[in-house]
């Protein structure tokens, strides 16, 4: 093995990121570096790179972050919340594999009779013909103006909240997602985004 073409010995140090480092005269790859960021993604953008119908992206959003991320699942262009963006397309399969049924929690703004639709909400629901998972659901505060409801899922159907509280005879005026697993949207200012800690990497990763 050599190190910036020296012979290396027994306890020598190199930086992979820095020093050329070969074995028996081939370079080792260096490994490579994914980016993993949490965006506060606000209402009217839409969860995609590019849109051809001019509307606004959350790429635009990370476009300062340094590499080429794509968002992990989507949220419509009508909700806001957590979105998680990665170049790393491993933990996006891990993320979005119905298998792995990664939680996703949202407070959801609604208007109607709550007492009436929580149990349809927690009770068996099917959309397009599929049944779902039993999702967890709880009244966190109601007003004059209406309800905000925690709703817990596991899958990431189309518009899934939505269609439920419909179904539920409830109308939604706000939907934020405000964790993924146990990664919480936090008090991140809408429409910014910061880098996941290793411990959130971590616990996304199953580690």
């Amino acid at each position: 093995m050599t190190v910036n073409g020296v012979r290396a010995a027994l306890g020598d140090k190199a930086d992979p990121d820095r020093d050329e480092i070969c074995l028996d005269g081939t370079p080792l790859r260096k490994a490579e570096r994914r980016t993993y960021l949490m965006l506060n993604k606000p209402r009217g953008f839409v969860t995609t790179l590019s849109d051809e119908k001019g509307r606004r992206t959350v790429a635009e959003l990370v476009s300062g972050c340094g590499a080429r991320v794509w968002p992990v699942g989507r949220l419509d262009m009508d909700s806001e919340g957590l979105l998680l963006m990665t170049d790393d397309g491993d933990l996006t399969h891990k993320l979005l594999h119905p298998s792995h049924e990664v939680e996703k929690e949202y407070h959801v703004w609604v208007r109607g009779d709550v007492e009436n639709a929580l149990p349809i909400l927690r009770g068996p629901i099917e959309l397009d013909g599929i049944p779902l998972h039993p999702a967890g659901v709880h009244l966190l505060r109601t007003n004059e103006r209406g309800s905000i409801l925690s709703v817990v899922i596991h899958e990431g159907r189309n518009r899934q909240v939505r269609r439920m509280c419909s179904l539920a005879g409830l109308e939604v005026s706000r939907l934020r997602r405000v964790r993924e697993g146990k990664v919480l949207l936090g008090a991140l200012p809408v429409g910014r985004w910061r880098a996941l800690t290793s411990g959130e990497l971590q616990t996304l990763m199953g580690r």
